[in-house]
């Protein structure tokens, strides 16, 4: 999937735009009515993994979300494309969610975490080779070419669902894990929305998520518009963060199945995000030399505020969980994720792409201030579960 997923970033605009006829503003409206959808479906996901099993949702979510991609190909006006888009969301706010409590029920421990870490260095990899692969129709320019490369999207992502696919009859356990639903215990289980300390970590990790922001909409067109470093570097500062990502991942992620760790983590990840803001806003006032230098320095504090924010917010997500009903929890840490993604381009723009230094400063502030309160909330629910599981009269260890 991350594959196609890379395939497809490199030309939906392109192809929304030239192939289907769509003005970019309708564009942005569309998809942003979509993620409306998506953030619904990731919570939804949660609830039927729990219902039916998170493996069983995966297949059937990966096969939509296929199927969904090629009907693109066959979007000819707004209405068609905004029904498509809304069913490529839906399908993908499923499938995140199915992973996710997927990796919480067969996983434990520090297994978790670091098994997700892993998951997103392939998945980086993938879609960067999925990036050049689209290089093919890039460099053609044509409708068809565009329309093809959809197409093949569509096709790979369900191909995606042959090794899923019987995965109950291969895998000894895989069924008693998935399905927990039935259980006395799991229909007792505690609801995520009732769950204070889980609701505030998922809103802090979703503000922070924001950052993603960034990478897509931010850097690009503060770069474009407003500093005299050429446009090429774009392109070089998001490979920066795919290599990034990629060699320093698995490395922040060790620990943070502990609960101050990942606080720690996350309050780290506001920082750098502050002093990447900060970066970004002065090479604004530089020459082109000195202003690709400190891009290129903004880029790696972002980058490493992106590995650590994920692996603090990955085991947060897992460990305040109640495991007996890990869909319902993992149903909504997606959720946040998915709403962050939907808004991240509008904060981002309205913030330092509008206001420039001013909003830059804003920006990072509201990250350092969210890093922060995260770890409040972490080292508060870690105090917590120190008390519970100490038995009477005793002390707790100091951590």
């Amino acid at each position: 999937m991350s594959l196609s997923r890379g395939m497809f970033f490199a030309v939906s605009a392109l192809y929304f735009t030239r192939g289907v006829g769509l003005s970019p503003a309708v564009v942005g409206i569309g998809l942003t009515l979509a993620g409306g959808v998506g953030v619904l479906a990731s919570y939804a996901g949660g609830r039927l993994s729990d219902r039916c099993g998170a493996d069983r949702l995966q297949q059937w979510a990966l096969a939509a979300h296929g199927a969904s991609l090629l009907a693109y190909a066959l979007a000819g006006n707004v209405v068609s494309f905004v029904l498509v888009a809304a069913c490529v969301s839906a399908s993908r706010g499923l499938l995140s969610t199915a992973q996710m409590t997927m990796l919480a029920r067969w996983y434990v421990g520090p297994e978790r975490v670091a098994v997700r870490a892993r998951l997103r260095v392939v998945m980086n990899v993938l879609i960067g080779v999925g990036t050049l692969l689209a290089g093919l129709a890039l460099m053609a320019d044509t409708t068809m070419a565009y329309r093809l490369t959809v197409v093949l999207v569509g096709a790979i992502t369900i191909l995606g669902t042959v090794p899923l696919i019987g995965l109950r009859r291969r895998v000894a356990g895989l069924a008693v894990r998935m399905d927990a639903s039935g259980s006395a215990e799991a229909s007792r289980g505690r609801s995520p929305l009732r769950d204070r300390t889980y609701v505030a970590s998922t809103v802090l990790n979703a503000v922070l998520a924001i950052h993603f922001g960034l990478t897509t909409v931010g850097i690009p067109l503060w770069v474009a518009d407003h500093t005299d470093a050429p446009t090429i570097v774009v392109s070089a500062l998001l490979l920066v963060n795919t290599a990034y990502v990629a060699l320093f991942q698995v490395r922040a992620s060790r620990g943070t199945q502990n609960l101050r760790t990942a606080g720690r983590s996350v309050r780290r990840a506001g920082l750098l995000l502050l002093i990447a803001c900060l970066l970004f806003a002065v090479a604004g006032h530089l020459g082109a030399a000195a202003a690709v230098a400190v891009l290129f320095l903004a880029a790696l504090a972002s980058s490493a505020a992106e590995t650590q924010g994920e692996a603090g917010g990955w085991g947060m997500a897992f460990e305040l969980a109640d495991p007996t009903r890990a869909g319902a929890y993992q149903g909504l840490s997606q959720t946040g994720n998915a709403l962050a993604l939907m808004l991240a381009p509008a904060v981002v723009t309205t913030t330092a792409i509008d206001h420039g230094t001013p909003g830059w400063i804003a920006l990072g502030t509201l990250f350092a201030a969210t890093g922060t309160a995260t770890a409040v909330v972490a080292n508060h629910a870690a105090t917590r579960r120190d008390q519970r599981n100490t038995p009477v009269g005793t002390t707790p260890a100091s951590t």
